[in-house]
């Protein structure tokens, strides 16, 4: 019998809270490959590390560690560093929700859409709220996932799922409900600091808060206690508006 094998990867670094409870999550479900990034690469979204080589380092506890991003992590994960192909890539638990835009600059995201990218199925998992509170009933969410969508899948391989889960000790007990992507409001004015030798430096706000959050959203969701599953594509190609665009672009050389 051949045993199913999970690539485990997050954004958190590989010695993240987080990390250890997908990897619980995922005990006995297969064989599991971790690999993960060294240090903490929030917000990284889909980028690979170009300019410099790379390093894999194994920890004392068998996980595999990269000084990258959580896409260089996936993508050398399954170009070369496991020696077999992975039948699921999960990423996370991720420190804090991953919804609405907030998944074009997840890295969390980033390194389940790496594993999907290949052809691989793949979930990315998130806590709604920042600091592991709830961790343990947060990961047998993730397990009861990861077990339906395996046994009965609705749709043919690969497919993308962002999960978010309320940080609560009963979240393995709250309805989980398919959604959509909600928006946000553009992120809050930048925080200018003076650095001990006078020079001016920026941080980037907090994100705003969320404008389109209704019903069906994947913000309505967890506001409301539930656990929110939304399926991605990466595909960000506007078909509605492409015989617009075409028209536009016909009229345009007409007159030109």
């Amino acid at each position: 019998m051949i045993r199913m094998r999970i690539l485990i990867a997050n954004d958190d670094g590989y010695l993240a809270p987080g990390l250890a409870a997908l990897v619980k999550a995922c005990e006995g479900l297969g064989d599991l490959d971790v690999v993960a990034p060294e240090q903490n690469a929030s917000g990284t979204s889909n980028s690979l590390t170009l300019g410099r080589p790379l390093s894999v380092f194994t920890a004392s506890n068998g996980f595999r560690y990269i000084n990258g991003t959580p896409s260089d992590c996936v993508h050398l994960a399954l170009t070369g560093v496991l020696g077999q192909r992975p039948d699921l890539v999960v990423s996370g638990i991720n420190n804090g929700a991953n919804m609405g835009d907030d998944t074009l600059y997840s890295g969390t995201v980033a390194a389940a859409m790496e594993g999907y990218l290949f052809g691989i199925p793949a979930i990315a998992f998130s806590q709604v709220e920042k600091g592991w509170g709830e961790l343990e009933s947060a990961s047998r969410v993730a397990r009861a996932v990861i077990q339906r969508v395996l046994r009965h899948p609705p749709v043919k391989a690969p497919w993308l799922l962002n999960v978010n889960i309320p940080n609560r000790a009963d979240a393995d007990q709250l309805p989980r409900v398919v959604t959509r992507l909600g928006r946000r409001h553009a992120s809050e004015p930048l925080i200018r600091q003076t650095s001990p030798r006078g020079d001016t430096m920026y941080w980037i706000g907090p994100a705003g808060d969320a404008r389109e959050a209704g019903p069906g959203t994947d913000f309505h969701a967890t506001a409301n206690g539930q656990v929110s599953i939304t399926p991605l594509q990466v595909d960000l190609t506007e078909h509605a508006t492409l015989p617009d665009w075409r028209d536009w672009l016909s009229t345009g050389s007409a007159s030109a």
